[in-house]
């Protein structure tokens, strides 16, 4: 079954000068503020689409990599995953890198680390952006 989630943003003003706000529509968890500033210098408690892609894909990357770890017979105990995601003004995302640090009883480094490369290559939102280079540091607990 197909699932849709939506958002949406106001914005007013020109690019460098105007701002906007982005609302969770689906979920009803927030609006928050966004910005070229706040997207390319520093964030000033404002959000940018590049650190809503990043939650996306730690999100997903764990929800992908405890399946896979589970249908391996190695359900996790946890996983702290996080996603760095790259913006170039001019060229646009130019990557994620994910981190994830797990707890899985029984299994070794070796096999560990074949799962997570599985997982980044799988993960629904690691092949959304298959256009940039995704990259993995994975470390067991």
């Amino acid at each position: 079954m197909a699932a849709t989630r939506t958002a949406h943003t106001i914005w007013e003003g020109d690019l460098l000068k105007g701002s906007g706000e982005v609302t969770l529509d689906s979920s009803g968890n927030g609006t928050f503020a966004v910005s070229w500033p706040a997207r390319t210098e520093q964030p000033g408690g404002k959000t940018s689409p590049e650190e809503l892609i990043a939650a996306a894909h730690s999100s997903c990357y764990s929800m992908a990599f405890s399946n896979i770890l589970a249908k391996a017979g190695h359900a996790p105990t946890r996983l702290e995953t996080k996603a760095d995601v790259t913006f170039v003004p001019g060229e646009g995302i130019t990557g994620s890198h994910i981190t994830v640090r797990g707890e899985v009883p029984g299994l070794d480094k070796d096999r560990f680390l074949e799962l997570a490369e599985d997982a980044k290559k799988n993960c629904p939102v690691s092949q959304a952006l298959a256009g940039t280079a995704i990259t993995l540091s994975a470390e067991l607990a």
